[in-house]
């Protein structure tokens, strides 16, 4: 395990701590012999699933995982059930005093091999098309390396699923190279029914095995 940077984060409360952000790409090559998953988390009730997704990531051998958390997705899971380093806003603040000290969102895309964004909710979806990088997700988001996969989970209420901007928006990112996972049909935690639910955990999971043996980032046993 590598040690942590100078000025690094703790992680959260309660979140035990991975592999720590590697200080460059040359330390990645280097070092590291499993594969790094990052996964962003928005401020949609499907957050709540953010424990089982990181659990059931953690159960692919040879895999990673590190959280960036938006303020608003806080509001819906517990760190004490995510054990694995969780990163926010602060962090990215709390770390950088000068100009030789790191930037935690380069650090973090740097490190990744593949970003999945489960739920991504409406607000985050609008800020990414259209290139906004306010808070520390958003940021790695703008500045991800498009060789490397970003699967998004969209998840928002019927009503602005159907929205005619969110149509646009999904283009926006497909075009960037971003793959979707599509949201699906159900009763919302609102009492609305139809489109908009976060993907399945199993149908996450499921991808994200499908994008690394594509990549021959994973070899099954």
């Amino acid at each position: 395990m590598m040690s942590r940077t100078c000025g690094s984060p703790e992680p959260d409360a309660g979140a035990a701590c991975s592999e720590s952000v590697p200080e460059s790409g040359a330390a990645i090559s280097s070092v590291k012999k499993n594969i790094h998953i990052l996964v962003g988390v928005t401020g949609s009730v499907a957050s709540l699933k953010l424990p089982l997704l990181v659990s059931g990531l953690l159960a692919i051998p040879g895999l990673e995982v590190a959280v960036v958390t938006t303020e608003r997705a806080k509001h819906f899971y517990k760190a004490c059930d995510v054990p694995v380093t969780i990163y926010s806003d602060a962090d990215e603040w709390e770390m950088w005093k000068s100009l030789s000290d790191p930037v935690l969102h380069i650090d973090l895309r740097r490190w990744a091999d593949l970003l999945v964004v489960a739920p991504l909710d409406a607000n985050t979806l609008g800020k990414v098309a259209s290139g906004i990088c306010d808070n520390l997700l958003t940021s790695v988001i703008r500045a991800w390396d498009r060789t490397k996969p970003l699967l998004f989970c969209p998840a928002m209420n019927t009503a602005m699923w159907e929205h005619p901007v969110t149509a646009q928006h999904m283009e926006q990112l497909k075009g960037f190279g971003y793959i979707e996972i599509p949201c699906v049909a159900k009763k919302l935690a609102c009492g609305d029914e139809g489109l908009g639910a976060m993907a399945e955990v199993c149908t996450i999971l499921g991808k994200v095995k499908e994008i690394l043996l594509e990549r021959d980032l994973l070899h099954q046993s």
